[in-house]
């Protein structure tokens, strides 16, 4: 029998609901995808869990047609059935017949097999190489946390006092902790399965904070500094308001002259979106393209020239790799190793430079605002404001997904354009 058979899906559905493991508005997509599931590598009963994950994820990529975040979502979907919903039956029903055909996954008995595990649930999701890295990096000081105190790792209560520890003895800043307790969370839930309901009271709580902007004058101080490749690149991502991984990620078919267009693909919350492209950029980019083609015609007669390609192009497109279009504009020095797939190709830029550049171009500038290269975006918002742009245009230029995440920017604006006199100023000189 298949298991979409033995399965009750509008139980299912209630028992994500019931345990606030879904938001509400996205119950249906959920269902949907775990009918395709069940009705598919779900319903081969020789399949373990993650067999049947990994057939249901290559079947969904081999498509091509199936954006990163549906990836990501029927991930999820999947998961939520296997770790939670499955578990669920075993412990309150004693029918076997509900039991589900495929087998059941082994739950990992050290920290170290559920750091393996956590690393294979990210990729299996197409979450992005920095938030396996940083999960993975706040995993290991948690491993050695649990280590040293001698405490069980898969218990929530541990992960209470990791994260007091964090925030009385470390002192660190709530986003910081919050980015820990986001990588345990997902430890905790996704790959050890426990309820973890008894540690939202440990989310750190951020006030609004405004962002540092630096004005004309100083971005101009700061652009003086960097020539070169490198400051084309803070140029545009200063002109366009992009993003550093944005920037880095730019293709050359993304780039649109004719129109003064600029189409960001994939980026925070993968998100398409278009953006100004400077008309002052214009000769310094199609000059700067030039040589990349160069070297992307001498790579193609060496034998490389291949780049990474999103959703699983590669499969259904084998040749778009080697073509021009889908080459970086801002590629990386040298050949390197896929830290995924093990492919050596030539990558995009390292964002880390580019930090280390900003950090010495503001010193050069004499500025002493904490301006990093996402600085420039924020000046890129702030300074379109203050002309007179429309915000809902800002908006759409910056990709956010509601006005109020953009209207931060006018608080800034506020203060940076305010006629307004201090009383001091007014009483005279005679104070």
């Amino acid at each position: 029998m298949k298991a979409a058979q033995l399965v009750d899906l509008h139980d299912v559905e209630e028992y994500w609901k019931s345990r606030n493991l879904i938001q509400s508005d996205q119950l249906t997509h959920y269902v949907r995808w775990l009918s395709r599931f069940l009705t598919g590598p779900g319903s081969d009963p020789g399949l373990s869990h993650e067999d049947a994950l990994r057939a249901f994820m290559e079947q969904l990529e081999r498509r091509g047609d199936v954006p990163e975040w549906q990836l990501r979502q029927a991930g999820r979907a999947v998961e939520l059935f296997q770790k939670h919903y499955l578990r669920h039956l075993a412990e309150n029903r004693a029918d076997a017949d509900v039991a589900v055909c495929i087998q059941p996954a082994a739950v990992p008995t050290t920290l170290d097999q559920a750091m393996d595990e956590t690393r294979r649930l990210v990729r299996m999701r197409h979450y992005a190489l920095s938030t396996e890295q940083t999960y993975l990096s706040w995993l290991a000081q948690y491993r050695d946390f649990v280590r040293l105190n001698g405490l069980p790792w898969d218990a929530p209560d541990t992960a209470r006092a990791f994260l007091a520890h964090l925030a009385v003895r470390r002192g660190v800043a709530a986003s910081t902790q919050n980015q820990a307790f986001s990588a345990i969370l997902f430890l905790l839930r996704e790959v050890a399965g426990k309820d973890t309901a008894c540690l939202s009271s440990v989310r750190a709580r951020r006030g609004p904070h405004l962002p540092v902007v630096l004005s004309e004058r100083e971005v101009q101080q700061v652009l003086a500094q960097v020539g070169g490749t490198a400051g084309l690149m803070m140029r545009l991502i200063y002109g366009s308001g992009l993003r550093v991984s944005e920037c880095l990620r730019l293709r050359v078919k993304d780039l649109d002259f004719d129109h003064g267009v600029l189409f960001v693909r994939c980026g925070k919350g993968d998100k398409d979106r278009s953006t100004l492209l400077p008309a002052s950029l214009y000769a310094p980019l199609q000059k700067h393209l030039e040589r990349i083609r160069e070297l992307h015609q001498r790579e193609l007669a060496d034998g490389h020239g291949d780049v990474e390609l999103p959703h699983a192009l590669a499969i259904k497109y084998p040749k778009a790799v080697y073509e021009w279009g889908w080459q970086y504009v801002f590629p990386a020095r040298e050949r390197s190793i896929d830290p995924r797939s093990g492919a050596i190709r030539r990558h995009h830029a390292d964002p880390q430079v580019m930090q280390r550049i900003m950090r010495d171009a503001v010193q050069k500038a004499g500025i002493v605002k904490p301006a990093k290269v996402h600085t420039l975006r924020h000046s890129f918002a702030t300074h379109l404001l203050m002309r007179g742009v429309n915000i809902r245009e800002v908006q759409e230029y910056l990709g956010h997904r509601s006005v109020e995440t953009t209207m931060i920017y006018t608080h800034v604006m506020r203060g940076l354009n305010s006629t307004a006199v201090s009383p001091l100023d007014a009483l005279g000189k005679t104070v």
